[in-house]
C-alpha cells in the first residue's frame, strides 16, 4: 500500500471524498444520495481524502461550527481498506488541518457502534443525549486540539 493524505480543497480531490462515501457508507448501508450529502457538502467544504496509489480509500469532511469548534463528520473507510489504521490516520489529519486552521476544539457525532475508536483518539461524550439520525444514532463527542505552534 502506498496511503498519502490529501487536503481536499478541488472538486477532483472532492470527488474522491464523495466516492468513498457513496461506496463505503451510502451503498452499503442503502442511505440515498440526497441523504448523504447536506448542507454540509458545498464547494468550500473541507474534505480530507486518504489514497493508496492514485485511488480513494478514506475520508472526512471538516467545517465549522463556531469560531472555536469544527466539526469532522462523514469518517468512511471502504470496507476492503478497514482495520488497517486508516480511521484514525484520516483523523489524526483531520485534527492537524483543523489545529493550523487555528480551531481549539474537535466535534464528531459518533455512531453509537463507533464510541470506543473515538474515545481511543482521545475524544468524550460531551452529552449522553442519543441524536436520533435518518440512519444511525449518534453521540455526541468532543477533542481539545493542541495549539498550533
Amino acid at each position: 500500500m502506498d496511503i498519502r493524505a490529501i487536503r481536499a480543497t478541488e472538486t477532483w480531490q472532492q470527488a474522491g471524498a464523495y466516492y468513498v462515501r457513496i461506496q463505503g457508507m451510502a451503498r452499503q448501508h442503502g442511505i440515498s444520495l440526497r441523504r448523504e450529502f447536506d448542507e454540509h457538502d458545498t464547494p468550500q467544504t473541507k474534505y480530507i481524502v486518504l489514497t493508496d496509489g492514485d485511488f480513494p480509500v478514506a475520508t472526512c469532511r471538516l467545517y465549522p461550527i463556531d469560531d472555536k469548534a469544527a466539526m469532522i463528520g462523514r469518517v468512511v473507510v471502504l470496507p476492503e481498506y478497514r482495520g488497517q489504521g486508516l480511521g484514525s490516520r484520516v483523523m489524526k489529519e483531520a485534527e492537524n488541518w483543523l489545529s493550523e486552521l487555528g480551531f481549539a476544539r474537535a466535534v464528531v457525532e459518533s455512531r453509537d457502534v463507533a464510541v470506543g475508536f473515538y474515545q481511543n483518539l482521545g475524544y468524550a461524550v460531551t452529552d449522553t443525549k442519543v441524536i436520533h439520525g435518518d440512519t444511525f444514532d449518534c453521540v455526541r463527542m468532543e477533542k481539545d486540539l493542541p495549539k498550533n505552534a
